[in-house]
């Protein structure tokens, strides 16, 4: 099973991938739709969580998903044809940093996608290139709440790479130097956090669990408890997650 099944496996009943609740998600969306009918891009949307939510919301709204992974993307394309809106959605598949479009959109998603473009301000260059005139992008960041525990993050080993985190005077002092401007943000809650993590680690147990005779059962199981066991006792009080929504402020 590799990091892209494992990744949707995980996420079966927690399909937006961040430590957000679903009134969360549905109040974000709000703030950043303001009309109804934009144009909308997602890097990095896996099986379209927010784009499915946002169309299904907005009748007259168009859409356009890129992933690298191709079964995320069946699993979108499936879900967008039960809701009726598989007409307006594009799903394409490559690396989001190749994506290029004719037109620029008006709200562009970037939910924990850094590593695909090499950190945040990579980021925000890539996300700028897609972004009309006077639009939005809604930018999904871990941080630290406080400095972590280094001798934790050493026991993570090679897992420590995905927590290359700013503190959250430091991440957006850095959003506001490349030229961006916050008008809204969503700090995740500890419910949210807790859940999100729960619910990953937990849907991984129970699938090992119900399959035990699968050749994958035994590393899932494994890959699942060693991640419970990091979170609780290395980084679970230490880690944030801020979405925020910026327009350019130049």
């Amino acid at each position: 099973m590799d990091r892209q099944e494992l990744t949707r496996l995980a996420h079966a009943h927690h399909p937006i991938a961040a430590p957000l609740a679903d009134e969360s998600v549905a109040a974000l969306l709000r703030r950043a739709l303001r009309r109804g009918d934009e144009r909308v891009l997602e890097l990095g949307c896996g099986q379209g969580a927010w784009l499915l939510r946002a169309l299904a919301a907005h009748p007259d709204l168009t859409a356009d998903g890129v992933d690298p992974d191709p079964e995320a993307l069946t699993q979108a394309r499936t879900t967008a044809e039960h809701l009726g809106v598989i007409r307006r959605l594009g799903l394409h598949h490559q690396p989001p940093a190749e994506f290029s479009a004719p037109r620029p959109y008006d709200l562009v998603l970037c939910l924990g996608t850094g590593e695909a473009f090499g950190g945040l301000l990579p980021t925000l260059a890539a996300a700028d290139r897609h972004l009309a005139p006077g639009g939005t992008l809604l930018l999904g960041e871990g941080y630290w709440q406080r400095p972590p525990d280094q001798a934790a993050l050493t026991g993570l080993g090679a897992a420590s790479a995905d927590f290359d985190f700013d503190d959250l005077p430091t991440l957006v002092d850095r959003i506001t130097t490349a030229g961006w401007a916050p008008v809204h943000a969503h700090t995740s809650t500890r419910d949210e956090l807790d859940d999100y993590e729960w619910s990953r680690t937990g849907t991984l147990t129970e699938w090992a669990l119900d399959h035990p005779t699968h050749p994958e059962a035994p590393r899932t199981h494994h890959l699942a408890a060693e991640h419970r066991t990091n979170w609780l006792t290395g980084y679970r009080d230490a880690i944030g997650f801020i979405t925020l929504l910026l327009r350019r402020a130049d």
